[in-house]
Order: structure tokens, then sequence, then C-alpha cells
């Protein structure tokens, strides 16, 4: 069994009389300690599926093994201690808190769990030795997006989860993003997701998911990924 496994999911959503199928009969699976790109289109449904894999919403059908649990099947207890213990979610806005700085935003969520990292070091780790003491405000947009980045690492999370990370930023931003969500990864062993719709950043994976329609298209794996630094779009 392989470290995350979905198999045959299904979302539904009811709007009205006319039923939307957000995701339909998805299965792939992941390993331990890999990055994984989820690419496709707007309105493809690889959101959603981030949201499922991270406890944030729950599959209609089918089953979503998450280290040999399966979360379909879980509480909604269960599901906030796996998501407060087990995920580090970052998003394409960066959803910090105006009034904490940088160093709040992170220490507010290493205050949830047991086994956090030490928010000071993750900060320097991002690059953000000096701007530690600013509110959200005083920041870049990369800036934001590195706090943000911290704030999901901080927690020492088995699973880091990134929805559209550099969709709100410059290229050369973006890149600086991805590199250091490439080097958590591989030097910290986070099995990393990424959704986007920018088919260049599946050079940097060990996976790439093709999502079409809800569904997934097709599945490639690359056993020599790409640096970010070499990688232009």
């Amino acid at each position: 069994m392989s470290y995350i496994d979905v198999e045959h999911e299904y979302k539904r959503y009811q709007t009205g009389s006319a039923e939307i199928v957000a995701n339909n009969d998805v299965t792939f699976a992941i390993e331990r300690g890999e990055l994984t790109v989820i690419l496709g289109a707007s309105g493809a449904g690889k959101s959603t599926l981030l949201n499922i894999i991270g406890g944030m919403d729950t599959a209609s059908d089918g089953r979503v093994v998450i280290d040999g649990r399966d979360i379909s099947r879980a509480n909604r207890r269960q599901l906030t201690a796996y998501r407060r213990t087990d995920v580090g979610f970052v998003f394409q806005f960066y959803n910090l808190v105006a009034n904490l700085a940088a160093r709040e935003n992170v220490e507010l969520a290493t205050e949830i769990v047991p086994d956090a990292l030490d928010p000071v070091e993750v900060l320097r780790m991002v690059g953000l030795e000096d701007r530690m003491n600013n509110f959200p405000a005083q920041l870049s947009g990369g800036e934001q997006q590195r706090v943000a980045i911290a704030r999901a690492v901080a927690k020492n999370p088995k699973i880091l989860l990134c929805d559209e990370p550099t969709g709100a930023l410059d290229y050369r931003t973006g890149k600086q993003v991805l590199k250091i969500l490439q080097d958590m990864c591989r030097e910290h062993g986070a099995t990393t997701i990424i959704v986007t719709h920018n088919a260049a950043i599946a050079r940097i994976a060990d996976r790439v998911i093709h999502m079409r329609d809800a569904r997934v298209e097709r599945i490639e794996t690359c056993a020599t990924p790409a640096d970010i630094e070499t990688v232009e779009w």
C-alpha cells in the first residue's frame, strides 16, 4: 500500500435539482516523501481533490487512505485531529492574521501540535530572518507567501498541500516559493502535493497527475525531476 491511496473517489454537489460531479471515479497513489503535481485547467476538480486529501471536505464515495487510515470514513473529530497534526496547507492567498507579526503568525500554528518546529528557525529557512517582526501589510506578496509556507512547515506536517501557491506571484517570486517547497520535500521529507494549472511546474515533480473534466486523465512519473531553478515558463 502506498502512503496516499485514492480509490474510486467521487465528490458530488447538489445545486437545486442539478447534481455537480467535481471528482469522477478518481484513483491514484502517492508514495511517502514524493513531490506530486496535480495539473489541470480551472474546474478540472484539482482543488476539490486537495481539500478531500487534506480533510477539509469529504468524498461522496470511494476511499481516501492516508498512511493506512481511511479518512473518508472518519468523523468530524477525527478529521480535525488529522488536519491539526498531519497536514500543512499553503493557499494561493496567504490567509495571514493581519494584526500579528510574521513570527506570531507562525507561532499560532505551532501552538496546536505537539512536535512543532521552532518558528524563528523556520522563518530563517524561508529567508525571512530580517522580516519576522513585520506585519503582513509591511511584507511583499512573495514574503507573505513565505510566511504562509513557514506557518505550514512549522507544524512539522507529514503532508504539505499547496493550492496554486504561486498564482498570485510574479515569475521570479513564484520560482523562489517553489524552490522552498521543493527543498522542504527533498531535504525534510514532507510528502508534498502542489495543485497548479502551470504545466511547466510539472517538471519538478516525482509524479504528475493530469486532471480533466473531474477525472484523472493520465499519471506520469519521473525518475529525475528537474530543479526549479532550471525551469522556465
